[in-house]
């Protein structure tokens, strides 16, 4: 599911797995600023641990250069705190703040049976159990108590919807269509 390998249940995903920017290429995190004097920066997983993030390989950013991270630690907000050569100084790490990191799917983790990378979910159509259309997945979140899905429907704004668990009914890659359980009344104003 996601970009990187956080697992959700049967799919594996991060969180708030955004539409992929370089073709061939999955979000695995985003730099939220610098950590410290000495180049160390802090970096957003997307990944189902925070060291995964060194061990793809080489990341790619959205320019298309490319780093290799060491993750130093994890600070009390679960963001990796990480050095990568090349960037030495706070003024260097501060120059990629929100840069998002990417590695091709061929740097991942083969999936188990069941599993599922969100990145492969984005675009998909969502219907609720009784069949009725809610819209497109454009993107995954977890703000701490559990996977949200971001909806697009046909028209107005986006919606969320609780996502995972028992939630999640069916996933039909084939068809590209996914079945949700959504709480009475969670909807009401949203799809009239």
């Amino acid at each position: 599911m996601a970009t990187g390998d956080r697992p959700a249940g049967n799919i594996k995903a991060g969180q708030n797995s955004a539409k992929q920017s370089l073709t061939g290429h999955l979000p695995v995190g985003a730099i939220v600023g610098p950590q410290g004097i000495k180049g160390q920066f802090k970096v957003k997983p997307f990944t189902a641990t925070p060291d995964a993030l060194a061990a793809y390989g080489p990341v790619t950013l959205g320019d298309g250069r490319q780093m290799r991270l060491q993750v130093t630690s994890v600070n009390a907000k679960g963001l990796a705190i990480v050095r990568a050569s090349g960037v030495d100084t706070r003024d260097g790490a501060e120059a990629l703040r929100g840069t998002t990191l990417y590695v091709t799917r061929e740097q991942l983790p083969n999936l188990d049976d069941g599993e599922i990378y969100h990145a492969d979910l984005l675009g998909m159509m969502v219907s609720a159990a009784d069949g009725k259309p809610l819209g497109k997945i454009v993107a995954i979140h977890d703000f701490g108590a559990g996977e949200i899905a971001e909806l697009a429907p046909d028209k107005g704004p986006t919606i969320m919807v609780p996502f995972g668990g028992e939630n999640l009914i069916t996933v039909d890659i084939k068809a590209g269509k996914i079945g949700l359980l959504v709480p009475d009344g969670l909807l009401d104003d949203q799809l009239e």
